[in-house]
């Protein structure tokens, strides 16, 4: 069990948030797979001081209500999105196949764009064992610290103690891989994936805004894929929650997926809950406003700037 916070926020920019004791899960890929279906807890699963429970990437056979009753629970449905994966089960030249002649152009062309840049030849390394893990957040976090999810989310690669000393016990057990991109001795961009029962766990990427129109994010990913494919013994690349151009593009399937949430009906949990989505609601209406107007992108950079 934990506090899970409730973001308020206006497009990127938290004005505030609050916190709700749930006990979580998160369902993988591999569990999402199996045969059996997924039991949805009770009442009598709670623990003590819970409040209910928190389940992410729940397999759906078709849209949810955004709120609705579910025995003593309140069901809060926040996101409900296509889950974007890659099957690792064959050889990289098969992944490419997925892709349009154009597609395959357009990222050859981004990938021979950035060598050029660098000189001719491309430099990237890859992290794995417990020795190279403390290298690669000096490099990452370097990058880390310049985006604005950091700035403003605080959604960066974390930099604390015991963040890293998982990451070596990660690495230690195999279950590492971590890559940076560089521009000479520069490192320009990272992707930092968890491996959990064979699958490999988007969990961070980021990149130095000043090398945004070079596609830096776009060429570590293909590289770092890959070597995925080509090592074996992983199944599956999880992109995890949410959807972005970046996963449908490089998805090889997806899923229907909902972040649900089952909390106890009381008048302060009702009030996060219903609070929370009408802020979402007003802020989808607010984007979709300002993007009528054609100044959208203007205002989203006014409070990235300010972040």
């Amino acid at each position: 069990m934990r506090e899970v916070p409730f973001k308020f926020q206006l497009s990127d920019w938290t004005l505030f948030q609050t916190s709700i004791p749930l006990q979580l899960r998160s369902i993988g890929l591999a569990e999402a797979g199996s045969p059996e279906p997924i039991a949805i807890p009770g009442e009598d699963q709670l623990t003590p001081g819970s409040q209910g429970f928190a389940l992410r990437r729940m397999p759906v056979d078709e849209a949810l209500p955004r709120l609705a009753r579910s025995g003593p629970f309140l069901r809060y449905v926040p996101l409900q999105y296509q889950h974007c994966y890659i099957d690792l089960n064959t050889t990289f030249e098969e992944y490419q196949k997925k892709f349009s002649s154009k597609t395959r152009s357009t990222i050859n062309r981004k990938i021979r764009k950035y060598a050029e840049h660098c000189g001719g030849a491309l430099k990237w390394h890859s992290y794995r064992s417990p020795d190279e893990v403390p290298v690669f957040f000096q490099l990452a976090r370097a990058v880390s610290k310049l985006t604005y999810q950091e700035k403003l989310l605080d959604a960066g690669l974390p930099d604390t103690p015991e963040f890293m000393e998982s990451a070596c016990a990660l690495a230690a057990e195999g279950q590492l891989r971590a890559y940076v991109l560089f521009d000479g001795e520069r490192p320009v961009s990272y992707l930092y994936c968890p491996v959990q029962d064979g699958v490999a766990i988007y969990a961070y990427l980021g990149y130095d805004p000043a090398y945004m129109h070079l596609s830096v994010g776009t060429v570590l990913q293909w590289l770092a894929l890959e070597e995925m494919f080509k090592e074996g013994g992983l199944r599956y690349f999880d992109f995890t929650e949410g959807q972005s151009d970046h996963k449908r593009l490089f998805a090889t399937h997806q899923r229907q997926c909902a972040h649900v949430f089952l909390v106890r009906s009381t008048l302060r949990n009702a009030a996060i809950v219903r609070g929370h989505a009408l802020m979402d609601r007003f802020s989808v209406w607010a984007g979709q406003t300002l993007d009528r107007y054609g100044v959208k992108a203007k205002v989203r950079r006014l409070i990235r700037g300010h972040g």
